[in-house]
């Protein structure tokens, strides 16, 4: 699981029936230096699954491929990021 901060989201005008109910948000994974000095660096967007009700500027818990699935149970989703966790506060 990685830290990652929102930075917009996607619409969709048709998705697959198992990610109904749900948003996606376009994160920004930070690294180390990021989220202890505030530096500007940031890894490559990925779009996430979330069904927290995430909004700009909030960092989350990214979980990425096969566990990003998980938390569908045995039904195939067609998912690669998922928002496992809204954080509050980071501190070191």
């Amino acid at each position: 699981m990685r830290i990652a901060e929102v930075v917009g989201r996607v619409t969709l005008s048709r998705s697959h029936p198992n990610l109904r109910g749900g948003r996606f948000p376009i994160v920004l994974p930070m690294t180390l230096e990021a989220l202890r000095d505030g530096a500007p660096t940031r890894g490559e967007e990925v779009v996430a699954y979330d069904r927290l009700g995430v909004g700009l500027g909030d960092l989350i818990g990214l979980s990425e491929g096969r566990e990003a699935a998980n938390p569908f149970g045995k039904q195939k989703t067609p998912v690669d990021g998922y928002c496992a966790c809204l954080l509050d506060a980071i501190s070191f």
